[in-house]
């Protein structure tokens, strides 16, 4: 009984214990549920509030700006009238959507947009809001099209608030570019008190013909290049524009503007054929303005339509600076010219700067960053016989232009005339045909160019570049009795050069680019009319990456803060520690080599002495082809360097077959023996160089950017004129064998000359020419070698030449992929300031075309990967001369090239007039040498 009682007491306990854990575990359940219930609705609060307060954010400015007046929404103040402010000659009103407002509307802000001579303001459904533009959301008006109501609407709006504030009224679209400059300097020169309507007037198409209800002396102003009307006009239309809304006969809207102008303010759109140019629409689509900007129509006229993408319009806008720049450089020339005249009159000496004592003729010296350029030489009157040689060897001589390029002391002295030169011509002759037609007009006629027939050029590196020009021109007369002849007409011009212009970057950081980050420079450039937009962000109106150089400013400047509130420098240098400067970038050189083991000596001491012991931070990579005699020579040499500097990369491969320069190339920089950091720089074993040398190799080669090919100087023979005959080489050139004597080129004694590699090399021009024409030094980072579209050297080519030449080929066709991605940002497919703020935020590869593809060798490529090509003659690298002997052997192409390059280095002008001109036998001999090749 008792074990029975004690038995329904332990289970009574059990059952207990259970139901308390079942009981405990429940509760914990109920805890976690109310636990995750208070966190779900804290995380959906937080969201709704974040929602709300952004909903709020966007209504508020909304209503601020609904409720921000007409002249506070383009900075106008009440008092400022047109008799009485220099800013109120025109109103331009743009014609925008909801859609476009941070794309297309943004561009014509930050570009022609703050520099009208007048006020701007974009029209848009009554729901559009855009903070930092001067906005106007059109009340009962969406963004449907055609947009008949909008500009009508828009029209309405300029009445009820502006009509007694602007001489003129403008109507743009979205994808306009105004010259404002020309539009200010065109509109003072009509009368606004009188009605004007003008633009580019039009009929309408071929499809439209007989369904647009014009009587047969109507028209219209086509709205694409905007249309300007004067304030009397604005004033007689305005009142009846509700009539004009219910009557529309078409659905297009300029069309309804024109034929509402013409009945109630009784002017026609311009009858003027030159409105085609001064308000120009290219009829090109969306790949309008997308190529080469220098046509006569971008130079000429005051507004350019359509540009259908913001990259485009940057793009234009930033040429456009180019121009004004030119033009500001031009008239300040012609007013030192004036002062020059002017002193010149009132007998005041060059000497004197001042007109009366106290009086300074210009008010800021050389010390001032006011300095208006050095006046004697900016003043100088244009005189193509301002350079008076009083020697032979100062007479500058004339290059001679034709369908060829003819020059005395050229290399090659009938040449294609290159592209640099005939762009400068074709800007030149653009600029004269400019200034002549712009006085021809006035008397009823036009002069057109057709042909440059001839014509001379030379450039003196003191004052400029001379030209004479001899034109065909066709005059055509349509005033009075008509006619059109052809003339002729001499140009004498000279292009002076002005004083040098310095511009200093700063780490990539161009200063007119920089954006204040303090508030103190802030107000500083609000001071000074910097544009801002309202939330205080400077605006850079003139790159496509305005948005990744706020994102590295704003970066930059967090770090800045950070650094000074840690006491850490800036430069990285540790806490508290001192500034340190990174390690320049390696460098390796890459020889391709075969035998030649006496003139690789020279080399190995150039590069000991300069690489080595002074540098320090450049390697040697051999890309040997293996001979049985010179090659364990060539090793040994290299295994020695390697002992006495261990701490140096020294490399070399071994390659087996025939000699070819591509191939060597080629298997050095796919080796391990360089990373693709270094800078890999393609060297000859003829070369000697110097620490200068090196530092143009680091300052021209940026990664993913550039690559540097320098211009050499080349070594002339220097034997007597009677050994190029010698009979010693006349054998040397039958067995096939180069002549070069034992001890090196310099020396027939067996010993080679000792040199010193840091000292300069003398440049003269008896002693030899930087060849312009020599592509195989190059200098480039392993990691642009490697782009898949750049397929590394040519490995099909045997021996020397050509391959350099194919590799500037890839490199070129490579860059030529901008105007592919011109095309794609015209059709939509590829958007650069998407790209921009992509790579600000993430620091991600650049995305391909913007259309949601990754970016593939076959794609636009985005700008970083183009490989712009620097040349520029190198004075410290000196190509040694030795003899050249060209195997009958090679190709065809190779042949010539060597040809080229041997008859380039038997001496200078004046060397071979002394040699040959004067000597009987020695043009007998260059006779029986001028045989078709192959016939003996």
């Amino acid at each position: 009984m008792i074990e029975a009682k004690q038995r329904k007491r332990k289970a009574r306990s059990d059952g207990n214990k259970g139901d308390r854990i079942a009981s405990m575990s429940q509760r914990r359940k109920i805890l976690y549920g109310l636990f995750g219930i208070i966190v779900g609705l804290c995380v959906g609060a937080f969201l709704r509030t974040y929602r709300t307060l952004e909903i709020v954010s966007m209504c508020n400015s909304i209503n601020s700006m609904k409720q921000r007046s007409a002249l506070d929404i383009i900075g106008l103040q009440p008092s400022e009238t047109p008799s009485n402010s220099q800013s109120t000659l025109v109103f331009v009103g743009v014609m925008t959507a909801k859609e476009f407002l941070q794309g297309r509307a943004r561009a014509v802000y930050d570009t022609w947009g703050r520099q009208i001579p007048g006020k701007i303001a974009f029209f848009s459904s009554q729901d559009s809001s855009a903070p930092g533009l001067p906005l106007v959301a059109l009340k009962g008006v969406d963004d449907r099209y055609p947009p008949q109501k909008k500009s009508f609407m828009m029209l309405h709006y300029m009445y009820e608030h502006y009509i007694d504030r602007f001489e003129w009224f403008a109507r743009a679209d979205d994808d306009v570019y105004v010259r404002a400059d020309r539009l200010e300097k065109f509109l003072r020169s009509i009368d606004s008190s009188k009605p004007q309507f003008i633009g580019q007037a039009g009929r309408g198409n071929s499809e439209d013909f007989g369904l647009l209800s014009l009587e047969f002396d109507e028209n219209f102003c086509m709205g694409g290049p905007g249309v300007i009307m004067s304030r009397e006009t604005l004033r007689r239309v305005a009142p009846h524009i509700p009539t004009c809304l219910k009557n529309l006969y078409s659905t297009h809207e300029d069309v309804e503007v024109g034929r509402c102008v013409q009945k109630f303010a009784g002017v026609p759109c311009t009858w003027n054929y030159e409105m085609q140019s001064i308000l120009h629409h290219n009829s090109s689509g969306s790949r309008a303005f997308a190529g080469n900007l220098k046509s006569k129509e971008v130079h000429s006229a005051i507004t350019l339509h359509p540009l259908k993408k913001p990259a485009l319009m940057y793009r234009l806008h930033a040429y456009t600076l180019g121009l004004r720049a030119q033009e500001l450089r031009q008239e300040s020339l012609l007013l030192h010219r004036d002062i020059a005249q002017m002193t010149a009159l009132l007998q005041i000496p060059r000497i004197n700067k001042n007109l009366a004592p106290g009086v300074p003729i210009f008010p800021q010296d050389e010390s001032s960053s006011d300095y208006l350029g050095d006046h004697n030489v900016l003043g100088a009157t244009p005189d193509l016989n301002r350079h008076r040689p009083r020697t032979l060897d100062e007479l500058v001589e004339w290059d001679f232009i034709a369908k060829s390029l003819y020059s005395g002391m050229h290399p090659n002295p009938k040449r294609r005339i290159e592209s640099s030169v005939k762009e400068g011509l074709n800007d030149v002759i653009r600029e004269i045909m400019e200034h002549i037609n712009n006085f021809s007009r006035q008397r009823g006629r036009v002069i057109e160019f057709r042909e440059l027939l001839y014509g001379y050029m030379r450039v003196n590196s003191l004052y400029g570049q001379d030209l004479i020009l001899d034109l065909l021109l066709v005059y055509k007369k349509y005033r009075g009795k008509k006619m059109t002849v052809p003339v002729r007409r001499h140009l004498y011009i000279q292009r002076s050069f002005t004083e040098i212009r310095v511009r200093e970057i700063t780490d990539g950081v161009v200063p007119s680019q920089a954006l204040p980050t303090s508030p103190g420079e802030r107000r500083h450039h609000q001071q000074h009319g910097a544009p801002s937009d309202p939330t205080g962000r400077f605006i850079d109106a003139t790159g496509l990456d305005r948005i990744s150089h706020r994102m590295k400013s704003l970066f930059n400047g967090g770090i800045e803060r950070l650094s000074d509130t840690l006491g850490v420098p800036s430069g990285g240098g540790g806490l508290g520690g001192p500034e340190r400067r990174p390690a320049p970038d390696r460098i390796v050189f890459v020889i391709p080599l075969s035998g030649r083991s006496e003139t690789f000596m020279r080399f190995l001491r150039n590069f000991e002495e300069v690489a080595l012991r002074q540098d320090r931070r450049t390697d040697l990579l051999v890309s040997m082809f293996v001979e049985p005699v010179e090659s364990p020579m060539v090793v040994r040499l290299l295994d020695r360097l390697r002992v006495r500097y261990p701490a140096a990369r020294i490399n070399h491969l071994q390659l087996y077959g025939n000699f070819s320069r591509g191939v060597a190339l080629d298997r050095a920089i796919r080796s391990a023996y360089c990373a693709p950091d270094d800078i890999l720089f393609f060297i000859d074993v003829d070369m000697v160089f110097t620490v200068r040398t090196l530092e143009r190799i680091r300052h021209h080669v940026i990664r993913h950017r550039q690559i540097y090919l320098p211009i050499v100087f080349s070594e002339y023979d220097p034997r007597a004129p009677g050994t190029i005959l010698a009979e010693a080489e006349a054998a040397a050139m039958a067995s096939g064998s180069p002549s070069e004597p034992a001890g090196g080129p310099y020396n027939a004694t067996g010993a080679a000359p000792e040199r010193n590699f840091s000292a300069p090399y003398a440049i003269t021009d008896e002693r030899g020419y930087f060849r312009q024409f020599g592509y195989g030094l190059a200098g480039i980072y392993k990691a642009d070698l490697l782009h898949p579209d750049l397929k590394g050297f040519s490995t099909d080519i045997t021996g020397w030449g050509l391959e350099d030449v194919k590799f500037l080929e890839n490199v070129i066709a490579l860059n030529q992929r901008g105007n592919q991605r011109l095309a794609a940002i015209a059709e939509g497919r590829w958007d650069p300031l998407a790209a921009a703020a992509s790579l600000a935020g993430t620091g991600a590869p650049s995305p391909g075309l913007g259309d949601g593809t990754a970016g593939a060798p076959g794609d636009v490529v985005a700008p970083s990967e183009e490989l712009a090509i620097f040349r520029a003659p190198d004075p410290s690298l000196v190509h040694i001369f030795h003899p050249i002997h060209c195997d009958t052997n090679l190709e065809e192409a190779q042949y010539k090239m060597c040809r080229g390059t041997k008859a380039n280095t038997l001496g200078s002008f004046r060397t071979m007039d002394d040699r040959f001109s004067h000597s009987q036998p020695l043009l007998m001999y260059a006779r029986s040498q001028s045989v078709p090749r192959g016939s003996g």
